[in-house]
């Protein structure tokens, strides 16, 4: 597998890198957070742009992303629209989704763009594309809010964005037992270590799940999302707990 330089991350060697989510509504409020986030010494932060009160105007959202950017510094920046059937804040049809996508990756103020894996083969290839001829790399996800896929369906879907040309594919799954997180853990193994050519990011959500949030040395996911001022999925946890608990199982394996 290789790992992949962001700016100075490198994904796919070491301790899982932390993505610290940005979800404030407003454009004082998001300055703010960024400010707090800096803090924590993220390896990555993340605008979910579908919290964002002005999300409708292009113009607003690159704006925005001018004054996140020189916010971030060198921290590697990951755009993210969370569509509403993956559990994000706003219900926009897919042709808004994909311009607001293209948009954010041709101001070249973020260093990754998230492009869900459903939007469709043709316009997620055709968003890859994009951010290939700008030097944007691509985090493909799934999100279930509902269940646990099969290991066999989890294993697909990462591959089909491999497929698709995602730098860093992304699943990521609810349980309802125990077993679930079980399916999940064996599934990334399998995947790490058979089929994955480059990082990939999975985790099982809530607190039943929080043992895939901490062990992705372990079982091969790359990085790991921790909560700065507020948590973007269920079952993160603040980033300086985390980071701790990633330390230590570093420093024992």
């Amino acid at each position: 597998m290789q790992s992949i330089t962001i700016r100075n991350t490198v994904i796919g060697e070491g301790l899982p890198k932390i993505i610290v989510p940005l979800m404030a509504a407003g454009e004082k409020e998001l300055l703010e957070e960024i400010e707090a986030v800096n803090r924590l010494r993220p390896d990555i932060i993340e605008w979910r742009a579908d919290v964002y009160e002005h999300i409708d105007s292009l113009d607003a959202v690159k704006g925005m992303l001018e004054k996140l950017r020189k916010a971030a510094g060198a921290t590697p920046l990951l755009f993210t629209f969370r569509t509403h059937k993956e559990g994000g804040n706003k219900v926009i049809d897919d042709r808004f989704y994909i311009e607001l996508l293209k948009t954010a990756i041709e101001t070249k103020h973020i260093d990754l763009a998230d492009v869900e894996l459903f939007t469709g083969e043709a316009e997620v290839k055709s968003i890859v594309k994009t951010a290939e001829d700008n030097g944007v790399y691509v985090v493909m996800s799934n999100h279930d809010f509902h269940q646990t896929p099969k290991k066999e369906e989890i294993i697909s879907r990462l591959r089909n964005m491999q497929a698709y040309g995602a730098h860093i594919p992304k699943i990521a799954v609810m349980p309802q037992s125990t077993e679930d997180v079980f399916v999940l853990l064996d599934a990334t193994h399998t995947m790490k270590t058979q089929y994955a050519d480059r990082p990939i990011i999975t985790m099982s959500m809530a607190g039943t799940g929080l043992i895939s949030r901490l062990a992705g040395e372990v079982f091969g996911s790359a990085c790991t999302f921790g909560a700065g001022k507020e948590a973007s999925a269920p079952g993160q946890i603040p980033v300086e707990e985390l980071r701790s608990v990633l330390s230590i199982l570093n420093k024992h394996m």
